[in-house]
């Protein structure tokens, strides 16, 4: 398991909360603490059909350990890039940052999402996902073994995901249609130094998990960095199986700049 973190249903608070997240964003600011944010939340009047108790569970269970982690630098990044990048884009960072709060997620993506894309499937269905939760279960990556209810509901919450993240098609439904999906330019240039500065060397990005969510493979993520040197964000040396990067910005910071303003 990624950092020993196992299996939880914690994806029940809130699945993708795509626009939900757009407007903590649009709220939060560097500093604020998590009960600050949900005081702000409650008086600003965005959420007028969430209760108090619920837009608790989206500002604690969901938006804290997904974006406030890192002393909030995730918050940060997408604060400063949702006034320009499309809203495409965002939810597809916005995957990134749910799949290593929800490592559950992050392997039903790699491990069933993209083995059925690439079988031909056209369609998962919440049976899919039952059969990967049970797998989970046996393989001891929960802490306790989950209750008939649990499981079910858990595979409705990874399928209902997936669909707010524009992988699958929306709606209340148990077999839903598998949507072409591709990692975007600015979300490959923001995952690569993301992964640099969080000390991943140059040959280990390559194979990150991380661009598995994507359906990417080694000779996927170079030709994305090849894409990336092109346009001018970062030069890259390859020889055989070696390769080293030359990074040009010097902090995400500036490379959220720069993405604001290509």
């Amino acid at each position: 398991m990624a950092d020993n973190k196992p299996y939880t249903s914690q994806l029940g608070a809130g699945l993708g909360l795509v626009d939900e997240t757009k407007m903590l964003l649009d709220l939060w600011s560097p500093g604020m603490s998590v009960n600050q944010l949900h005081q702000v939340a409650l008086e600003s009047g965005r959420f007028p059909t969430v209760t108090a108790r619920r837009l608790r569970n989206i500002v604690v269970e969901c938006f804290a350990p997904r974006y406030l982690v890192g002393g909030g630098a995730p918050a940060a990044h997408l604060k400063r890039l949702s006034s320009t990048l499309p809203t495409a884009d965002l939810t597809q960072l916005m995957l990134v940052f749910t799949s290593r709060a929800n490592l559950i997620l992050g392997d039903f993506v790699r491990n069933v999402y993209w083995a059925r894309y690439a079988g031909g499937h056209s369609q998962i269905t919440n049976e899919d996902a039952r059969a990967f939760v049970e797998r989970g279960i046996d393989d001891g990556k929960t802490t306790k073994r989950w209750s008939e209810s649990m499981i079910r509901n858990v595979s409705g919450y990874l399928t209902g995901c997936c669909a707010d993240y524009g992988m699958l098609e929306g709606g209340r439904r148990t077999s839903r249609r598998i949507l072409p999906f591709r990692i975007s330019p600015s979300v490959s240039a923001y995952l690569a130094y993301d992964l640099h500065f969080r000390g991943v060397g140059d040959n280990a990005l390559l194979t990150h998990e991380d661009w598995q969510l994507f359906g990417l493979a080694r000779e996927d993520v170079l030709e994305e960095i090849k894409r990336l040197s092109l346009k001018g964000l970062l030069i890259i040396q390859a020889a055989g199986d070696v390769i080293r990067i030359s990074w040009k910005q010097q902090d995400m910071e500036a490379l959220c700049d720069v993405l604001t303003q290509s």
